[in-house]
């Protein structure tokens, strides 16, 4: 079972790599970074007495709605990695989580930010932060990735459009689609080459609207942008309405 710790105002858990998790090169792959980084969020909301579940009896989520992931290098296979978050800033309804990722040695392999929202599920819409999380989470302000969003303003053609529908696995208890499902459809709409011969090393990604069970959506791509870059833009098929977007940067596996 993975080990966990929270001090300094900061949680941390650690985990041994499995198979299932690897990618085809032996390596974690970006959708199994994605998971250890919620699960470690869902675990650091736990070890203050907030679990997701007991939020939700209570009608009340965390919804991402922006992150930065940048990896330096992949664990390996039974590779032993920590996990190490923290809040840096809270305001009234957001929480800024920070998020290094560590080797066996304590090396810094990845570095992730996300800002959540504090959200009543019944009437949709933010409220403001309970004061004793503020209290449990506050007093770290260290910064661990800086975002660049502005990448994501700029409009570019579409070079594929490829549609998906939403089915019941690929949404969360609200009803709406996971945003690592939204980064599976991604994923499934790079150009063969980049997806067999190239490894993430940056995304930066803003979620705009809701997508839900029974929707079918449209993720857009631009033809690489230069450097392996690539934007990523997914919309509602009903009305066009854009949902999220994304700017992602890729070098050669190695």
């Amino acid at each position: 079972m993975p080990k966990e710790k929270l001090l300094n105002n900061y949680y941390e858990h650690n985990y041994n790599l499995r198979y299932f998790e690897m990618n085809n090169n032996g390596v974690a792959s970006p959708i199994t970074i994605l998971t250890l980084l919620e699960e470690t969020a869902a675990e650091h909301c736990r070890s203050i007495g907030y679990d997701l579940y007991s939020l939700e009896k209570q009608n009340i989520g965390w919804i991402l709605i922006s992150g930065v992931i940048e990896m330096i290098r992949y664990p390996r296979y039974k590779e032993n990695i920590t996990i190490r978050t923290w809040m840096s800033k809270i305001s009234l309804v957001r929480g800024y989580r920070e998020n290094y990722i560590f080797d066996g040695e304590k090396n810094i392999i990845g570095k992730a930010r996300g800002i959540w929202v504090f959200y009543d599920i019944q009437k949709r819409r933010p409220v403001p932060i309970f004061e004793d999380i503020k209290e449990s989470w506050g007093g770290r302000h260290e910064i661990s990735a800086e975002e660049n969003y502005d990448i994501l303003d700029k409009i570019y053609d579409s070079s594929l459009e490829i549609d998906f529908n939403i089915y019941r696995s690929d949404v969360d208890n609200y009803k709406h689609l996971n945003n690592i499902r939204y980064f599976d459809f991604l994923l499934e709409s790079l150009p063969e080459k980049i997806a067999d011969n190239y490894s993430l090393k940056t995304i930066n990604a803003k979620f705009i609207a809701e997508a839900i069970y029974g929707e079918r959506i449209q993720v857009c791509i631009t033809g690489d942008l230069g450097n392996s870059e690539f934007m990523h833009t997914i919309k509602s098929h009903t009305d066009g309405k854009i949902l999220a977007k994304a700017h992602t940067q890729w070098e050669v596996s190695k």
